[in-house]
């Protein structure tokens, strides 16, 4: 039990995290933070959706007027009457008046649309910051487990050197010392290889963050914590309101709906309002004046498109003109006909999504916790089974000082013991994902479930 309350102050001896002027220390949360902000492809799609974002609100220039200007020069040479050089200037207005609701229906489109990119940004953004407290996790496990080898090299190393006291005065045999060195010689080519193994997981989480040098990390895998488990209500109801595949979907439907509505409104005709004033003359300053005012429907569908418009004119002082005109064009594109089908099923369909994933959450809330509950329950084993191996080691020394077992003996059960230190690590650690797991599954920021619980109020305490 001595060796194992020493880990802690064998791992800083191992791999030296002092506070250091300049140094970044970091938990959890914070980790995760900076591989999200340092990730230069994250930045670069957060910059895109920005750009989208600002294209979506300068298309409101749809609802407003289109002005136009126009100049044009029109010569005519005649060999039997005068020429003519005619120049015109032209302004003209142009007002959207009813569409339908098309353009408003656009819109809502590809706002939806901009909610499905920030929803898939922030899922890329999840899966940095998680892969950063996985690597987080890897470390401190490492070092921990690293700190106990360190340890138990010390103890076989005095276990040794009092063998090779012993063989000078004949207690033991050279085949035991052979035996004992053997066995250091493998405790320490495992503790070089645990180095080798931590020191590359400190590089490429350092490299992660995007930082020059590792920083210190205030979490820690404490095998004594006992967690509150939430209850598996608590957990669905929290997965319904926050849960990111959840929301997508909620995004996509009414995506779909809006489709829906788009497809239904195909008969329904545009109206367009018109206006212009023209100057026009053979020389400077022009003199002749015209007013021009017009209305026009369009009819646009799968199986015909028709329009019909009418304008009327004043050229003063003495002129006066008016003009009707109409189209139509029998089945343009009769196959989009089937459009508002296809958006209908495409509805259902993601609608069907959307039931099936919450009867999903349901299923994964419950078996979340009971993975809690279970590697709970492993922690726990693995506390009692340290304990019972700190005994059975101290025990050991007692039969060693009484003759009953050999010094190999010993260092064996050293080495069983230093087993039951780094299972109980792994189940510390093992118990730490677990939490994630949940905390992935209600959107929450990494090591914040147990103040959810708290918030909540409602859990099940471990008996």
């Amino acid at each position: 039990m001595k060796t194992f309350c020493l880990l802690i102050l064998c791992m800083f001896i191992l791999c030296p995290l002092a506070a250091q002027p300049g140094k970044i220390s970091l938990g959890f949360r914070e980790a995760g933070r900076l591989s999200a902000d340092s990730s230069i492809e994250l930045k670069n799609q957060q910059a895109r959706r920005a750009i989208r974002e600002g294209a979506w609100a300068l298309s409101i220039r749809a609802f407003f007027p289109q002005l136009n200007f126009s100049a044009s020069e029109d010569d005519r040479l005649s060999l039997i009457g005068a020429d003519s050089f005619t120049k015109t200037y032209t302004i003209s207005l142009e007002q959207l008046l009813f569409d339908g609701g098309r353009t408003r229906a656009a819109r809502s489109i590809e706002r939806t649309e901009l909610a499905l990119l920030s929803e898939d940004l922030k899922q890329h953004e999840s899966v940095l910051i998680e892969t950063a407290v996985t690597a987080y996790r890897q470390i401190l496990s490492s070092r921990m487990i690293a700190a106990i080898r360190k340890e138990t090299l010390i103890s076989l190393k005095e276990q040794y050197r009092i063998m090779t006291e012993e063989l000078a005065l004949g207690l033991v045999i050279p085949l035991d010392l052979i035996h004992a060195e053997i066995t250091l010689k493998e405790a320490e080519l495992e503790l070089d290889s645990m180095i080798i193994q931590l020191e590359e997981q400190e590089k490429q989480f350092t490299e992660l963050l995007g930082l020059d040098k590792m920083p210190e990390l205030l979490e820690q895998v404490d095998v004594y914590r006992s967690p509150v488990i939430p209850g598996r209500e608590t957990i669905y109801r929290a997965a319904l309101d926050r849960n990111p595949d959840l929301i997508r979907l909620v995004h996509s439907i009414m995506q779909k709906e809006t489709e829906v509505k788009l497809a239904s409104r195909s008969l329904i005709p545009l109206i367009k309002a018109t206006g212009s004033y023209s100057l026009s003359g053979q020389r400077y300053p022009l003199t002749r004046q015209s007013w021009n005012f017009g209305l026009s429907l369009n009819f646009s569908s799968p199986w015909f498109n028709a329009g019909a418009g009418g304008s009327a004119g004043w050229e003063p002082p003495y002129d006066k003109t008016a003009r009707a005109q109409s189209n139509f064009s029998p089945l343009p594109d009769p196959a989009s006909g089937l459009s508002a089908k296809q958006a209908n099923l495409a509805l259902a369909l993601e609608r069907e999504n959307y039931l099936r994933f919450q009867e999903r959450l349901e299923r994964e809330a419950a078996l979340g916790v009971n993975v809690l509950q279970l590697n709970e329950q492993r922690r726990i084993l693995a506390v009692e089974s340290l304990k019972l191996g700190a005994e059975r080691y101290r025990l050991s020394e007692v039969l060693l000082s009484l003759g009953r077992i050999t010094r190999i003996e010993l260092m064996e059960e050293r080495l069983k013991y230093a087993q039951k230190e780094a299972a109980a690590v792994e189940a510390a650690t093992a118990l730490l994902e677990a939490e994630r797991s949940l905390e992935r599954l209600i959107d929450l920021p990494p090591g914040t479930l147990e103040e959810f619980n708290r918030r909540n109020g409602r859990f099940q305490k471990q008996e």
